[in-house]
């Protein structure tokens, strides 16, 4: 049996492996959770279909938007934008917005059938016209949308047709519990669900990055904080020197597939690249 003094020496130096150990424990655990995500190939699509948004079906294939994306009795009725779609249980969700007086944004669900049904939002106070993109959870709960310019959240409504609480068509269409980032965010043009708590977002900010927003808990339409970090910059080729633009946003769950678009500089900005990705 050791002495008093040692004794107690004995207890500092376990408790100091011990204390080490959790460290180490903490920070392996930590890192194991960040993935690292690996460039595989790029495509290109017309940039009048394709530069607004991506989004990928069950069967592998892509659906893209773009300026010409817009049906003719969507652009009459004054609607001229599509921002970044999303597909959830076979209904393709669509995200558009009106002129610069326009005080309402608008949903567009397209069932598998191709019958298409609309669901606008009554501007908020505060909020602005934008309606850059659309994403669903993976519980098919919750539309998830945003804004343009600075902003220190992400708007959450109930997906309608899969929300049993989401408004019929014709009603106004409110926004739930909103997502508040602890840091400011810059031109968000696309985000997509890789978990039901982790968002991956392309960002149109100087850096041209896709960001990663980790929520606190899943959505269940009351507020949640998301923490926000760089995950990657996307790369800006081109033979063309300019401003490029950082687009839509897509992760495929079932094939672990991430793709983002990117619009090179004029005039080469006829094409837009999609850089795939994959997780490590």
């Amino acid at each position: 049996m050791p002495r008093p003094l040692q004794h107690r020496r004995l207890l500092r130096a376990a408790a100091v492996c011990a204390t080490a150990a959790l460290t180490f424990s903490a920070a392996g655990a930590a890192g194991a959770a960040e993935p690292t995500w690996t460039e595989t190939g790029t495509s290109y699509v017309n940039s009048l279909t394709g530069s607004q948004g991506l989004a990928s079906r069950a069967d592998g294939s892509l659906l893209h938007r773009g300026l010409a994306s817009v049906p003719l009795s969507l652009r009459v009725a004054g609607w001229s934008h599509v921002g970044d779609p999303d597909i959830a249980r076979g209904y393709t969700f669509d995200a558009y917005q009106g002129g610069d007086t326009t005080t309402k944004k608008m949903y567009a669900v397209t069932a598998p059938d191709g019958t298409r049904t609309t669901y606008e939002h009554v501007l908020d106070q505060g909020e602005l016209l934008n309606n850059s993109f659309a994403s669903v959870s993976p519980d098919g709960q919750w539309l998830v949308s945003g804004e343009w310019g600075t902003m220190n959240r992400l708007q959450v409504f109930p997906a309608p047709v899969l929300n049993p609480a989401a408004p019929a068509a014709g009603t106004n269409l409110p926004q739930a519990g909103q997502i508040s980032l602890d840091r400011p965010v810059e031109n968000i043009q696309g985000c997509d669900f890789v978990t039901g708590t982790r968002l991956l977002c392309a960002s149109d900010d100087a850096a041209k990055e896709v960001l990663q927003v980790d929520l606190a808990r899943p959505l269940d339409g009351k507020p949640v904080t998301g923490q926000v970090t760089t995950a990657f910059k996307i790369p800006q080729r081109s033979v063309c020197s300019g401003s490029f633009e950082a687009e839509g946003i897509d992760y495929d769950t079932t094939r672990e597939t991430l793709r983002v678009e990117i619009v090179p500089p004029s005039p080469c900005l006829v094409t837009t690249a999609v850089i795939s990705y994959t997780m490590k």
